[in-house]
């Protein structure tokens, strides 16, 4: 079981690593290995697929495939093209030759997935034998319907495989393994599921392969994010596995701590850039987004740079400076007030008479900005941006200011994970002063703000959109589940008129169930008011 990480797009890459591993695995006795689903182009290539040029280069991969690996059996994931019909495919190779082809039955086409406007269903049963043993292939979602596993081993499979691009969530494992309980149990067959790992985009693959036995139990669960090939022998339809490995899953904060990292690290790296700035507040949200940045990169990547203001507190700049030292990166301060001084100054004619408000905020937002997209075109190294969920459900951020960035690390993260996720990250090694997690959190932005000014406390904040945005809970549920009708109104008003400002927000790493992002498409123009 082939566990690694497959760059969209970079067929050539792809298929190369695809013969390093085969042989390798050859090299360690194996007589088959298994690669993920669409390993050979990376997942999901989106409208790559439309390119007229791409499925010959899937072709001429396929034929580098054949030629360099024998010796071996060889399962990959790829775009197929038949009778005129693209499919997600699962290839068996032997020796040069190709044995069987399996069509993808179930195509998924809801939340992160577009499957149905790229391929067709396949409707065929693949069992193929190996050294006296038949085994089934399916491909991702076939496992979660319970017709392809049972229709394979209905014709025969001692064994059946799943070959997976399944994006992480908190949670998502122990969905997988319930699944594969069922089938295992129900058709009396082991399984082998062999997932990919590394980020996309917006996705992440978080691996955690797994071998269940006939009776339900996990055999083995490869490590999460990390590449790996597991071994095993299948002995009387007992998987066996041959190298020691793990069975038990990460808690939840590390496990989304570590999509995380991963997530920035193949954005940043996949995309070309050397490296990345962050601006550091002295609040949460960038503390913890600084510690993803260094445990992605590396301190030598990461640039932190603090941006005080008049109302910036004494506390603040002592805590960026404290954790930028912890964490090692270079550390520069950039004060904002001459650039501020001199906005207030040339609009002072167009504000005469008016009262100071957010649009000032705003205006010291987008100074750090400004300063901060500066570096990254000088230095050439990425912006992160720190917002988290909670501050983008509700439209708390400034478009061109502290929305700036090629990447959000923690947009899909609740302020109340934000405190989690550092409590973790301290757990391991203490780098975000203790403070920081501590003080109410505040913009800084005028005097004596803090959040909960304007926002209910966070703990009702992200329960109210966790039931609306995640679960699509109407108004008289949230109102049921213990919160005050006009607070529930207030906040989901937000939500729907900060539409237009998601929709210009950088990308950022998916870890719950539904993000804002490509798997929730609201018009930004509506309408439409929640009942």
């Amino acid at each position: 079981m082939v566990q690694d990480n497959f760059h969209v797009g970079d067929i050539n890459a792809n298929a190369r690593l695809i013969i390093r591993l085969a042989r390798l695995a050859a090299e360690r006795h194996a007589d088959l290995a298994v690669f993920p689903e669409l390993a050979l182009v990376g997942y999901p290539p989106e409208d790559l697929l439309f390119r007229p040029g791409f499925i010959t280069q899937v072709e001429n991969a396929v034929d580098s495939i054949k030629q360099a690996v024998s010796g071996i059996d060889v399962v990959l994931g790829l775009p197929v093209t038949h009778q005129g019909k693209l499919y997600n495919a699962a290839m068996w190779l032997r020796d040069g030759e190709c044995l069987a082809v399996y069509f993808k039955q179930n195509l998924p086409n809801y939340s992160v997935f577009d499957e149905v406007r790229y391929f067709s269903h396949g409707d065929d049963t693949c069992v193929v034998g190996l050294k006296q043993i038949r085994f089934g292939l399916v491909i991702c979602e076939d496992a979660w319907e319970s017709g392809p596993v049972a229709d394979a081993r209905a014709a025969g499979a001692d064994a059946v495989i799943v070959i997976n691009a399944s994006p992480f969530h908190g949670g998502k494992y122990h969905d997988r393994v319930r699944i594969l309980q069922q089938r295992s149990t129900h058709n009396q067959v082991p399984i082998f599921y062999v997932n990919m790992v590394g980020g996309q985009d917006e996705l992440v693959f978080d691996g955690e392969s797994l071998v269940v036995d006939k009776h339900g139990n996990v055999v083995r669960r490869a490590a999460a994010f990390e590449p790996s090939i597991e071994l095993f022998d299948l002995v009387d339809q007992n998987p066996v596995p041959v190298t020691d490995g793990e069975t038990a899953a990460l808690g939840e904060e590390e496990a989304i701590y570590k999509a995380l990292v991963v997530g920035v690290r193949d954005f940043v790296k996949k995309n070309g850039f050397t490296g990345v700035v962050v601006g550091l507040s002295g609040g949460i949200d960038s503390a913890l987004t600084l510690a993803i940045a260094v445990d992605a990169l590396g301190a030598a990547n990461v640039h932190a740079v603090m941006m005080p203001s008049r109302y910036t507190s004494a506390i603040s700049r002592h805590d960026a400076e404290a954790e930028a030292l912890a964490l090692g990166v270079r550390y520069d301060v950039i004060s904002i007030e001459s650039a501020f001084e001199a906005f207030l100054e040339s609009l002072s004619g167009v504000f005469s008479g008016t009262e100071p408000d957010t649009t000032e905020e705003n205006i010291q937002a987008r100074c750090r900005g400004l300063i901060l997209m500066a570096i990254s075109n000088k230095t050439g190294r990425m912006l992160l941006t720190t917002g988290n969920k909670s501050e983008m459900a509700v439209g708390y951020a400034t478009l061109y200011g502290d929305m700036c960035g090629g990447f959000a690390p923690i947009k899909d993260v609740y302020k109340t994970l934000v405190y989690r996720l550092c409590e973790y990250r301290n757990s391991v090694d203490p780098v975000i002063p203790e403070r920081v997690i501590t003080r109410p959190p505040s913009a800084e932005l005028r005097e004596d703000q803090v959040d909960q000014d304007s926002l209910p406390p966070y703990e009702v904040l992200d329960r109210i959109l966790e039931l609306s945005v995640e679960q699509d809970v109407p108004i008289d549920g949230v109102v049921k589940a213990g919160f005050d009708r006009d607070t529930v109104e207030h906040v989901l008003a937000l939500v729907q008129r900060n539409e237009y400002k998601r929709r210009q927000s950088a990308p950022g790493v998916r870890v719950t169930r539904r993000a804002f992002g490509r798997d929730r498409r609201y018009p930004i123009t509506s309408g439409y008011r929640r009942k």
